[in-house]
């Protein structure tokens, strides 16, 4: 890792590729659509990854998104955020060249897209299941009626179905709460998708996030699902039991830039702009932003006590050693930090990613 200088993503391919075909396993064997969400990794060659493993339809979070993995090949794409009107001739010159679908949170952009969308589209209907961030609530029958009838008149607006994120799994403590999450929200997704199939055949219902995807095996009613963090996981899926520890496929590389023997803290370069702010709370440790590993040849591996970064600023990591591992960092050594969150970390180190198969730097064109 000499090439190493600054704070970079490591990327372990080996288990990101058995990460994503394990997922493919369990999307076959449940019987459903598999939809990974490549806002994780942003990165082609990843994305090469899945498509080298069957994989054939994506969704991103940004039409920006939408367009770099376009430009790579990938011509079936949900851009699982509500619709931005604003960027609709981007999304016209998309539309006009893969099969492009576009999420509908708010009946009050139909007017808009009625007028001003150019080609044929697709759309989803975006429910709230418990996460309480956008979308309608399924008890909105009404409301979704009256979008649908509106939606209809567009006739470059195809309906897709209903899709949902059960984003509250992250805020579970345990197995028991992420299942009673998936049971409450899948239920109320294809109820609702039940209700308008009558008069809409071919609609879906599209399920998505890691937490469920990862430990749920059967998903009864569920069209599609749209894991995205799985390809990495991090410390926050270790800590909910989505994942083990062998599966976090990512860590980053930060170097050690000064020691203080005083406060028994190492500072290391890699901060908030590096590692994202992103916090769980660990018994007895109070809040953390990560957690510090032992970087090898091989990757990285724990201590036999979890050291984890106590606190961070803009550029700055900190975090506590105890005195028998005071001579593990030195001034100039890389320490390793397993995030709490892969997919903010991976955006900010996005032209940082370091393979530790191929000893090399990703090289993409962005």
């Amino acid at each position: 890792m000499d090439d190493i200088v600054s704070p970079a993503l490591l990327i372990d391919e080996d288990k990101c590729r058995r990460n994503i075909r394990h997922m493919i396993a369990k999307a076959k064997q449940s019987k459903v659509i598999f939809r990974p969400h490549f806002k994780t990794h942003q990165s082609r060659i990843i994305g090469r990854w899945f498509r080298e493993a069957g994989t054939e339809k994506i969704c991103v979070s940004s039409v920006t998104m939408a367009k770099y993995f376009a430009a790579d090949g990938w011509q079936d794409i949900m851009i699982a955020f509500p619709v931005n009107i604003r960027e609709i001739e981007e999304i016209n010159e998309l539309a006009s060249r893969i099969q492009l679908s576009i999420l509908i949170a708010d009946s009050s952009v139909l007017p808009f897209l009625q007028t001003h969308l150019k080609q044929p589209t697709g759309f989803y209907i975006k429910l709230d299941v418990g996460n309480y961030r956008s979308g309608f609530h399924p008890d909105e029958t009404d409301d979704i009626s009256r979008t649908l009838e509106q939606a209809t008149l567009n006739t470059l607006l195809s309906f897709k179905g209903f899709v949902a994120h059960a984003g509250q799994t992250y805020q579970t403590h345990s197995l028991n709460d992420v299942q009673k999450a998936y049971r409450q929200g899948s239920r109320l997704l294809t109820a609702i998708t039940e209700h308008f199939r009558n008069d809409y055949p071919s609609i879906i219902a599209s399920w998505g996030d890691t937490p469920t995807c990862s430990l749920v095996n059967e998903f009864e009613g569920i069209d599609e699902i749209r894991p995205g963090n799985f390809v990495f996981y991090d410390l926050m899926q270790f800590h909910l039991a989505s994942c083990d520890w062998d599966h976090i496929s990512v860590a980053v590389a930060a170097p050690v830039v000064a020691k203080r023997k005083m406060r028994n803290e190492i500072i290391i370069y890699g901060g908030a702009v590096h590692v994202s702010k992103d916090a769980i709370e660990v018994h007895d440790t109070g809040y953390v932003y990560g957690e510090i590993v032992k970087l090898t040849e091989k990757g990285w591996e724990r201590f036999n006590e979890p050291l984890y970064l106590n606190r961070i600023s803009q550029e700055h990591g900190i975090f506590h050693c105890p005195d028998e591992l005071w001579d593990e960092f030195n001034p100039g050594d890389l320490a390793g930090v397993v995030p709490v969150h892969s997919c903010l970390t991976a955006d900010l180190l996005r032209d940082k990613f370091y393979n530790l198969k191929t000893g090399a730097f990703f090289v993409e064109e962005r």
